[in-house]
């Protein structure tokens, strides 16, 4: 590893811990210990703590390895906005007395609200959109360009894989400040799905299909 390689994984991890710890105050300060929080905001904080920090780990793989400065910064950008948002989800976790990660299976919660598709449905053992093993060991091997591809190729159906949650969450979590982190979610990975699918489709590259 060179000088340059290990003072860009030292400044994303710092950045990492820099980002969920001040989520955290964010997250602790929303008062959250003065609302009554429902199964679709503790399993929304929960599952998308886990999806996002997928997300945080590709969005490193790609800083320390890709060779295109446009996608580097699109994956700076969704570092550090993602580990805020896992630190807030941390934070109102802690502040309701929650575990911090789902236990049973993923997005369970989804069927309490009534969520089209999801009504009467069990709890999941993965989540939409999630890389596997495979696909993330593919991403740290892959070097240049062939890395900023598969980054934004994981990252746009991560993105995807995760619409349905940011919904459910927006429109049915009954804590105001959930629904609009949720929103907010929403509107930021619509605007980044359509700026990956732009790069993929300037680099002759096409979307992994939904899985």
């Amino acid at each position: 590893m060179t000088r340059g390689h290990r003072w860009l994984v030292f400044g994303a991890v710092l950045l990492l811990a820099l980002g969920v710890g001040a989520g955290l105050l964010i997250g602790r300060d929303d008062r959250t210990a003065d609302a009554a929080a429902g199964p679709v905001d503790v399993g929304f904080s929960q599952d998308m703590s886990v999806h996002h920090a997928q997300a945080v780990d590709m969005a490193i793989t790609e800083i320390t390895g890709g060779a295109d400065p446009a996608v580097r910064n699109l994956a700076f950008d969704i570092l550090t906005s993602q580990q805020n948002q896992i630190g807030r989800m941390q934070g109102w976790l802690t502040a309701w007395g929650e575990p911090l990660l789902p236990t049973g299976g993923y997005m369970g919660w989804m069927s309490h609200d009534g969520h089209e598709g999801m009504a009467g449905m069990g709890a999941a053992t993965t989540m939409p959109g999630m890389a596997d093993g495979a696909d993330l060991a593919a991403l740290r091997q892959a070097t240049g360009a062939a890395r900023d591809v598969l980054f934004l190729q994981l990252m746009l159906r991560h993105h995807e894989g995760g619409t349905d949650m940011l919904v459910a969450g927006a429109e049915h979590a009954e804590t105001g400040y959930v629904r609009d982190l949720a929103r907010q979610m929403l509107a930021t990975q619509k605007s980044e799905g359509e700026l990956m699918t732009r790069m993929l489709r300037e680099r002759n590259a096409s979307p992994l299909p939904l899985r």
